[in-house]
């Protein structure tokens, strides 16, 4: 998901408070065969899960403020190298998290895009609206605050609390949770953060509270591991279509990567294909730290490019989109998708929380036409039509069974990033099957979709669909990041 984060001004949070009951919103946009040897360096390996949709989901939050701003503390853990699974399921990719004491495990989307971690709170309390498909789902396991020893409300004077409300003020939290003069100035209110609203673009919206407990990261070697104390995270009490919670791996302060002190170095990823999705047996690692970083020369690197509006997002410059081996079938992309505008519009945001890659038009229309002008396959527009995609081809397979060797002729799309880095993307990548096949005919639809607003924040979004069998390093160090194809299934 990517965010956009708006400053709010005394006067403002005073009329907001008014008009939304003590609830400030905070606006998101649209959740190797090799054996590895790990160093005995500071890092942190989580496990991803993945989970499938067909709805789009564009959009998390941008901050629009560094996590320079805040004065941390925070050093790199002092740990063994860290493990543990990442799982699939529907909408995206999993953790799983272990909180309080005794802990509670809940399973939550890892999302590049937004910077909240939250977790849904209190097992008979907790209500998504607009989540009947996850009714009796396994995954809306919620956190019990009066469970936990070691659990606690943050406080007004946190710098994060600051940071959830959207203010520039420090002071703004503390008013609307009714401190004293006396103690706004000492900084000494000991009165809990106001509860906060946070809005996805895609629709989405969360209710709760900044809220303080014990996090459990465990290591390769299950001997190994590290309790943090005090991690902060919002307990949330109420979503609408947010059914399952989310760790945001932005660069604001309340992201996971930044509290845990891993900003200086970075993560990397390997998201399994979708033919894994809701398979607890198959995982993939989410690596966290100097591992993550090491040893990665030999990936292509791209430079992560700064938007001075929303700096705490990952940003790409994408300079052209190639369709099979010919020369001439390049689609030129407009300059947004490399640059920004005076107000911190444009670039290629990637997003793990975002589904499918999105394309501003007419540049989107004209991929479309190149794509269709090469693929002899008939279309399937009752399947355009019923899904929603934009190209849907009636494809024969043999016997009735989905293979690879029916991809034979659809064309190659390879993207061309900034500094020459060319990622060819594996065909199920961008064409996959919509059910079985029927009457010796599979239907495949491209999972492309359109950006919807290309002059408001990104000028497109490189999504989690498009990014399966990769490896993707984010070298928070260098400012840079790597991709390398790989069975991320066997890389496991």
């Amino acid at each position: 998901m990517q965010p956009l984060t708006i400053s709010i001004t005394t006067t403002c949070v005073i009329v907001l408070v008014v008009l939304v009951n003590s609830s400030l919103f905070n606006q998101s946009f649209a959740h190797n065969h090799k054996k590895v040897q790990y160093p005995s360096s500071s890092s942190l390996v989580l496990g991803l899960t993945h989970s499938r949709t067909f709805l789009p989901n564009v959009v998390s939050k941008l901050s629009s403020r560094s996590s320079s701003e805040y004065s941390s503390t925070l050093k790199p853990l002092e740990m063994l190298d860290m493990l543990e699974p990442l799982r699939e399921v529907r909408d995206g990719y999993l953790i799983s998290l272990k909180i309080g004491t005794p802990q509670q495990v809940i399973q939550v989307y890892m999302d590049t895009g937004s910077d909240l971690t939250w977790v849904p709170c209190g097992s008979l309390s907790f209500d998504c609206i607009d989540c009947d498909d996850y009714k009796n789902s396994k995954l809306m396991a919620t956190f019990s605050p009066s469970y936990s020893s070691s659990s606690m409300r943050d406080l007004c004077t946190s710098s994060f609390c600051t940071d959830i409300h959207s203010s520039d003020n420090y002071y703004d939290p503390c008013t609307i949770a009714g401190c004293s003069l006396v103690t706004l100035l000492k900084g000494t209110c000991p009165r809990p953060c106001p509860s906060f609203s946070y809005t996805y673009g895609a629709g989405g919206v969360v209710v709760g509270t900044l809220t303080r407990d014990s996090l459990r990261v465990h290591g390769s070697d299950p001997s190994v591991s590290r309790d943090i104390s005090s991690f902060c995270f919002g307990c949330v009490g109420s979503t609408y279509r947010e059914p399952i919670g989310i760790a945001g791996f932005g660069k604001g302060p309340l992201s996971l990567p930044s509290q845990l002190g891993f900003l200086q170095k970075g993560f990397s990823h390997c998201f399994l294909s979708f033919k894994y999705a809701n398979n607890p047996n198959i995982s993939s690692p989410l690596v966290i730290g100097d591992l993550a970083i090491s040893s990665k020369e030999h990936l292509q690197f791209t430079p992560m490019l700064k938007s001075l509006m929303y700096p705490n997002y990952y940003y790409i410059g994408l300079e052209a989109i190639s369709v099979g081996n010919m020369s001439s079938a390049v689609v030129e992309v407009p300059s947004n998708l490399r640059d920004f505008d005076s107000q911190g519009n444009g670039g290629m945001l990637i997003d793990s929380g975002t589904t499918y890659t999105h394309l501003p038009q007419p540049f989107y229309s004209k991929f479309l036409s190149m794509l269709d002008s090469v693929i002899t396959y008939p279309r399937s527009t009752e399947h355009e039509r019923r899904t929603g995609f934009d190209l849907c081809y009636k494809i024969p397979c043999l016997n009735n069974i989905n293979s690879h060797e029916d991809d034979i002729n659809l064309p190659s799309v390879t993207f061309h990033f900034l500094n020459n880095v060319n990622l060819t993307l594996p065909k199920e990548n961008y064409f996959y099957a919509m059910g079985a096949p029927s009457n010796s005919t599979l239907v495949k639809c491209l999972l492309f979709q359109s950006m919807e607003d290309g002059d408001y924040g990104p000028a497109g979004v490189f999504g989690s669909f498009q990014q399966q069998n990769v490896e993707v390093v984010y070298d928070l160090n260098k400012d840079r990041i790597g991709f390398q194809p790989m069975d991320c299934a066997s890389a496991s």
